[in-house]
C-alpha cells in the first residue's frame, strides 16, 4: 500500500539523515531495504523521491494471452502501469498503452513520469484532423509523430502511449524512415548542391528564413534547417566543402546558441516525394480510384512535385504496402488496452464511413476506401493477439481491493455550518496519513484560508518537486494514534516527521536565523 510505504520512507529519511556533505551510504541502504530509491538532493531545498512499490502485485503476462482486470480508481492506473512498464523495461520489452480516451493518454504520460521518472516515455500523437480532411496536420505534429516512430524503432523508449483511434491509422513502412533518414557531423565533407537535393527529396521546404519544422534556407556558406523531431533549428557553417560547425539558433532573433556535434535528419513528411514515389502515386491512383484523374488537382499537383493539403489521406498510393503501429513496436512489445476500446473503434468507424459516403463521388477530391487507410477493429485485435496483453476495463470501484481503494466523498458543502465536515470525519477515523495537494501557490493560500475558517489548521506545510520540475504545495496530517499507541504519531509530534531535506535552504545550517526557521511551518 502506498500509505504504508510513505510511512517507511519518512522513517528512512529520519534515520538515514546525514549532515550536509556527509556519507549517504546509510540512507541508501535504508531505502534499499524498503524497495525505494534514495532521494537525490535538488539543490533548492526540495527532495525528489523515486518509489519502488514493492507491495503491488503485478499480473504475469504471456505472449499471445490477454489478462483482464478492472481499471484501478483515480490515478492508481498510472501507478500500476508505471510499475508494469518498469518490469518490462528490465527485460528490454517496450510497453505500448492504447487508450480509448486521448485525454487519458496525456494524463498517463504525466502521471507515470511522477511514479517512475526514469522510464523513457513517448506519446504518439494523433494528426488532429478528421478522416478525409482537405488540410494537412501541423508540422510540429508531423515532427513529433516521426520522432516517436524513430525512437520506437531504435529502442529508445520504454513506454509509448497511443490513442485508440490513432492506432488504427496505416503508416509508412519502417523502411521509409530508415531510407530517408541521414546523419552528418562536424568535420564531415558535404556537397552543398547534393545536400539541398536531399533535403528537397526528404520533404523539406526551401524558405527565406527558417521558423518551423521541415524548413531550410541557404545563405552563402550557411545552411539553416529545422529537422523534424528537433527541439530547435540548426545552423550548419561550411568551410569550402567541409562542415566547420553545427550550432542551434533561436528562430526569432536568428542568433546562434550552442554547438551540436552530430545531427540526425528525419524526413520532412510521412511519405516520400522523389520521382519514383510520385510515379507510383499516379499509377496506383489510376488503379484504385475511379474517374478521370486529370480532373483532380491533387493528381496534377503530384505530377508537378507538389504535395496538396490533405495528401496524408492518400498515403497508401505512395507505397506498395503500408504498415501499422504494430510493425514499429515489434513482436516482443507488451500491449496494454486501457478503457473501452470497442466503443471508441465503433464511433470512429461510424463517422469515417459517413464522411467517405459524402466524398466518394467528388471527381476533384475522390476518397480512398476507409479499409485502405485504417485498420478495422478485427484487424487491430488480430495484430494485438500476437503480443502479451493487459486489458484494463472500466468497472465500478471495488471497496475490497487490497491495493487500490477510492476515497469517500469529501466534497465541501458551501453554506453548511461545517462545510468540510466530511473531511473532518475522514481525518478523525483514518489510520493513515492524510495529504492535501494544491496545484499552485495561489490555490494553496486560498484553500488554506478556507480550511482555517473551518477550524482545520494543517500542522505541516511542504513543497513537493517531482522529476518534471512541476511544483505542488501540500499539507499532511500524521496518522491517527491507535488505542495501543502503535498506529502512528500524534499531531503534537508532527515536527518529528520532518527531515531537514524538506526545509528551505535558508532554514538549514547552524547559522540560519531562528526567524527564518519559524517561517517553515511545523
Amino acid at each position: 500500500m502506498l500509505v504504508h510505504l510513505t510511512t517507511k520512507i519518512k522513517s528512512a529519511l529520519k534515520s538515514g539523515q546525514k549532515r550536509r556533505g556527509g556519507d549517504g551510504g546509510r540512507l541508501s541502504s535504508t531505502f534499499s531495504k524498503i524497495g525505494a530509491s534514495p532521494p537525490p538532493h535538488s539543490g533548492r531545498g526540495f527532495v525528489s523521491l523515486s518509489f519502488g512499490f514493492i507491495f503491488m502485485q503485478l499480473p504475469t503476462l504471456v505472449r499471445g494471452k490477454r489478462y483482464t482486470m478492472p481499471r484501478p480508481v483515480g490515478s492508481s492506473d498510472a501507478l500500476l502501469l508505471a510499475r508494469l512498464a518498469g518490469r518490462e523495461a528490465a527485460d528490454r520489452h517496450t510497453t505500448a498503452i492504447v487508450c480509448a480516451d486521448a485525454s487519458d493518454a496525456r494524463r498517463l504520460m504525466d502521471e507515470m513520469a511522477f511514479f517512475a521518472p526514469d522510464l523513457r516515455s513517448a506519446l504518439f500523437p494523433d494528426r488532429e484532423t478528421l478522416p478525409y480532411d482537405n488540410f494537412s496536420p501541423h508540422q510540429d505534429l508531423i515532427s513529433e509523430r516521426l520522432s516517436t516512430l524513430w525512437r520506437i524503432r531504435q529502442g529508445e523508449v520504454d513506454v509509448v502511449l497511443v490513442p485508440a483511434t490513432t492506432a488504427l491509422y496505416r503508416l509508412a513502412p519502417p523502411s521509409f524512415l530508415a531510407g530517408y533518414t541521414f546523419h552528418f557531423k562536424t568535420g564531415q565533407k558535404l556537397d552543398e548542391a547534393r545536400f539541398r537535393a536531399q533535403l528537397t527529396l526528404a520533404g523539406y521546404q526551401h524558405v527565406a528564413q527558417v521558423v518551423a519544422h521541415g524548413e531550410y534556407a541557404v545563405r552563402g556558406g550557411l545552411i539553416d534547417l529545422f529537422p523534424m523531431g528537433s527541439a530547435q533549428p540548426l545552423r550548419v557553417d561550411l568551410f569550402d566543402d567541409e562542415i566547420d560547425s553545427i550550432r542551434t539558433f533561436d528562430p526569432d532573433p536568428q542568433r546562434s546558441l550552442y554547438p551540436v556535434p552530430e545531427v540526425r535528419l528525419l524526413p520532412g513528411r510521412e511519405f516520400p516525394m522523389d520521382e519514383e514515389a510520385r510515379t507510383r502515386f499516379r499509377n496506383r491512383w489510376r488503379e484504385l480510384l475511379e474517374g478521370d484523374p486529370t480532373k483532380s488537382r491533387i493528381y496534377k499537383d503530384m505530377g508537378a512535385g507538389l504535395a496538396t493539403a490533405g495528401i496524408e489521406y492518400y498515403l497508401p498510393l505512395f507505397f506498395d504496402a503500408t504498415a501499422t503501429v504494430f510493425d514499429y513496436l515489434g513482436e516482443a512489445a507488451t500491449l496494454v488496452l486501457h478503457g473501452d476500446l470497442e466503443a471508441a473503434f465503433q464511433r470512429f468507424w461510424q463517422d469515417t464511413r459517413e464522411r467517405h459516403r459524402l466524398l466518394a463521388g467528388d471527381p476533384e477530391h475522390p476518397a480512398l476506401p476507409p479499409e485502405a487507410l485504417f485498420l478495422t477493429s478485427e484487424q487491430f485485435y488480430g495484430n494485438a493477439n500476437a503480443h502479451a496483453q493487459l486489458a484494463l476495463r472500466p468497472a465500478d470501484a471495488n471497496p475490497d481491493d487490497p491495493q487500490f481503494r477510492p476515497l469517500p466523498d469529501l466534497t465541501a458543502i458551501r453554506g453548511a455550518e461545517d462545510p468540510i465536515a466530511r473531511l473532518h470525519a475522514h481525518i478523525a477515523r483514518t489510520p493513515h496519513r492524510v495529504l492535501l495537494l494544491a496545484e499552485s501557490d495561489g490555490r494553496r493560500e486560498s484553500l488554506l484560508d478556507f480550511l482555517r475558517a473551518s477550524h482545520l489548521n494543517p500542522p505541516l506545510l511542504i513543497r513537493w518537486r517531482n522529476s518534471w520540475a512541476r511544483r505542488a504545495s501540500a499539507w499532511a496530517w500524521p496518522p491517527r494514534r491507535s488505542p495501543t499507541g502503535s498506529a502512528g504519531r500524534s499531531r503534537a509530534s508532527t515536527s518529528s516527521l520532518k527531515p531537514s531535506c524538506f526545509r528551505p535552504p535558508a532554514a538549514r545550517g547552524a547559522d540560519a536565523s531562528r526567524s527564518r526557521r519559524a517561517t517553515w511551518r511545523r
